[in-house]
């Protein structure tokens, strides 16, 4: 029966981490919120952090699987003297490299910190809701930017690479969100929607790859889990993997027709709906 339940709550966990890694409503705030919610724990030290990290790979691979094409021409044509630096992979993925750098410097100093400090739902529901609210003015005063970055080709310069990574930093917070930092980095640094939520789509994976690897490893892996643990890890994982495959494309296909505000608003009223819950003893 324990192992029943390990898994529904996995499903469960699972589509909201497929739902949410992508879209500008915080993933990782989410998963605070619904961990705790359900009364998601496990015997092995540290097991929910390290299930988090794991089932957000499972949203990483669906970007690698539905961007294969792009990722494949990146790889077949990396080196410059091929195609021109201009056209390279090796510039696509220095772009992303060099996108990773702030975050990589303030990860490492404040990830221990923001992790014992602010994973909880008091203060996902704050920053859901106040982020939102930044999300509504950025989207309305740069936006319309569009300086530069199509839908096929994202022609990221240094600068515009520096800009999305320092807005990627502000994502160390819980309940702001990786997406909606990166995308809000992208309008300001002059990209149109898609190519801005594209790149962060790629810029998620050496990111999230990187520090999922990491933290399992600080955790001390999988030798130390139960079967149960194992099962719940592997079903959250798979679950999703497939619930992010469905989501990116609509997202995608959303975002070339409609502003973002939608999400802000359902960021809004779920923060209020948090605070509400915890008020009246909800959460664990």
């Amino acid at each position: 029966m324990e192992t029943i339940f390990s898994i529904l709550k996995s499903i469960i966990l699972g589509i909201v981490e497929g739902i949410t890694e992508f879209l500008p409503v915080s993933s990782t705030g989410h998963l605070v919120i619904f961990e705790n919610f359900l009364g998601f724990t496990g015997t092995t030290p540290s097991y929910v952090e390290m299930y988090t990290y794991v089932i957000q790979l499972g949203a990483i691979l669906a970007v690698i699987v539905l961007y294969w094409g792009k990722i494949k021409d990146t790889l077949v044509n990396f080196f410059p003297q091929k195609v021109g630096f201009e056209k390279s992979g090796f510039r696509f993925w220095l772009m992303l490299a060099i996108a990773c750098i702030p975050g990589g410097v303030f990860g490492i100093l404040l990830n221990d910190w923001a992790d014992e400090h602010l994973f909880t739902p008091v203060v996902v529901a704050f920053t859901l809701f106040f982020g939102g609210l930044w999300m509504l003015y950025a989207e309305k005063k740069f936006r319309n930017n569009g300086l530069g970055g199509g839908g096929e080709e994202l022609s990221v310069t240094v600068k515009q690479a520096l800009i999305i990574g320092a807005f990627q930093v502000l994502a160390i917070i819980p309940g702001m969100s990786r997406s909606a930092s990166t995308i809000i980095g992208g309008w300001v640094a002059g990209l149109t929607t898609v190519a801005a939520a594209e790149f962060s789509f790629f810029l998620a994976i050496p990111v999230m790859v990187g520090m999922s690897f990491l933290k399992i490893m600080k955790i001390g892996g999988f030798s130390s889990m139960t079967s149960t643990e194992l099962i719940s890890l592997g079903v959250g994982f798979v679950v999703s993997f497939l619930v992010a495959l469905a989501v990116i494309s609509k997202f995608i296909s959303y975002l070339q027709k409609k502003p973002m505000k939608i999400f802000v608003y359902y960021r809004m009223i779920f923060a209020i709906i948090v605070l509400v819950a915890g008020i009246a003893g909800f959460f664990h």
